[in-house]
């Protein structure tokens, strides 16, 4: 509308200028009355300028309210013209945009302060860092809340190399992760150990850099995890001793008992004592196995990582497999054995892993009929996971993780270490072992590993 009011005011204006101006020369060629042309020019002139001040009023108007969108100036105020000027719509409009534009403002920054104030309030330490462009100047810190300040025990920064000043043991951790990633850091500060579980998440807005840093204390829940874990070893290990134990104890009473105030044995004697030696022996033998499998668990090599393709540990396992699994009438099915990914691992203990994980599949599959083992792998994000799968007895869900712990077993000739061997190498390999199993249908043990 006032673009039509606009069109309308200028070429009134025009035509007024040109009208004034034809009149004008015709006054200087056919008449000589001069104060009427002097009049005419003067008036002509002060059109000129009235239109010149019109346009330019606009245009100084409209300047204005750009750079107050840019500036997001919301002092600006179009009100009076918006009811008095020239073109009432225009400034009512510039009024309405300033105004959206104000309120928009004002719901963002309120926002802000929400989720700054929510970040304040948890239990979680958080930084936020903006990258510098260039290396000699310090990186600033955008947000520092109080629990981050309080876990680390340091004032609210403004810059990282402060931070890194005060505390180049965590700095040196977070910058082993400043791409992106997880870290467990162990701290001391004022004398006190601290336990962190640590992020870091790169971030890109507007053309600039962030990382942002968030870390909690759980040694407390590390505490309490591992005293329930020694609980189950610890009750585990006193009932496999106790098993063995009580039977010596007692059958050393009885031999104690036949041989005491004898001078000689006859042969019935020998006879007596023969079977009661005989248990002892094998219970004892029994006690030193499972101190032999004890320190199997605490004396894993290191792993010597080396690039493997997943098609070639695949293969090897099914020729070691495949034998065992035949003798004992169950289908053994190893998929993708010709796969050229590989990952950075140590071939020796994984294929132990999944030795284990085959060797416990056919012992799950014993009565069952059509049993079936499939052995295979999938890409899954940034993880890699190699599945092994049956259709056996299972695992309950309140002994999934029971499993794990040492000397844990269902079976009457297990060891209970198996598992245990394979969780501890797959750690070693900053991977994990998953378990999702719907008894005689489908129990698939997993090997997870990070792949980038």
């Amino acid at each position: 509308m006032f673009f039509q009011r606009f069109t309308f005011r200028l070429l009134a204006y025009l035509l007024l200028i040109n009208g004034m101006g034809v009149l004008l020369v015709y006054l200087i060629r056919n008449t000589h009355l001069y104060f009427s042309m002097t009049g005419l020019a003067i008036l002509m002139i002060c059109v000129i300028l009235n239109m010149y001040f019109f346009i330019n009023q606009i245009k100084e108007d409209i300047k204005k309210f750009v750079i107050a969108i840019k500036t997001r100036d919301s002092t600006l105020n179009f009100k009076n013209k918006a009811t008095r000027g020239s073109f009432p719509e225009l400034y009512q409009s510039f009024q309405d945009i300033l105004k959206a534009n104000k309120d928009i403002q004002l719901e963002k920054d309120s926002m802000f302060q929400l989720i700054r104030t929510i970040l304040e309030q948890v239990p979680v330490g958080v930084i936020v860092v903006q990258k510098s462009p260039d290396q000699n100047e310090s990186s600033e810190i955008v947000f520092f809340n109080q629990s981050a300040s309080t876990l680390l025990q340091v004032p609210t920064y403004k810059y990282w190399h402060r931070v890194k000043n005060h505390l180049p043991a965590f700095t040196q951790e977070i910058d082993k992760i400043q791409q992106g990633g997880k870290r467990f850091v162990e701290l001391k500060i004022q004398d006190k150990l601290i336990q962190l579980s640590t992020e870091v998440i790169p971030l890109n807005l507007y053309a600039k850099d962030y990382f942002i840093i968030s870390f909690q204390n759980i040694k407390d829940e590390i505490e309490q995890k591992e005293a329930e874990a020694w609980n189950r070893l610890i009750g585990v290990i006193s009932h496999e001793i106790l098993n063995s134990i009580t039977p010596i104890s007692s059958l050393s009473d009885t031999v104690s008992s036949m041989v005491m105030n004898k001078d000689y044995l006859d042969a019935e004697d020998l006879e007596d004592l023969r079977p009661a030696l005989q248990i002892i022996k094998k219970r004892s033998m029994g006690l030193l196995d499972f101190v032999k499998d004890y320190r199997l668990i605490a004396e894993l090599p290191t792993p010597n990582l080396e690039p493997h393709a997943i098609g070639e540990i695949l293969k090897h396992l099914k020729i070691l497999m495949q034998p065992f699994a035949k003798e004992k009438n169950i289908a053994l099915n190893v998929e993708q054995t010709s796969s050229k990914i590989s990952l950075q691992l140590d071939l020796k203990l994984i294929e132990q892993a999944l030795i284990n994980l085959v060797t416990n599949s056919i012992h799950a599959l014993a009565g069952v009929e059509n049993a079936a083992i499939t052995i295979n792998y999938r890409l899954e994000a940034n993880k890699l996971a190699i599945d092994v799968s049956d259709n056996g007895k299972g695992v309950d869900q309140d002994l999934i993780e029971k499993i794990f712990v040492p000397f844990y077993t269902t079976r009457t000739n297990g060891s209970g270490i198996g598992l245990t061997i394979t969780r501890n190498i797959m750690k070693m390999h900053q991977g994990n072992v998953e378990v999702n199993s719907v008894p005689f249908e489908r129990t698939t043990f997993s090997l997870v590993f990070k792949y980038i």
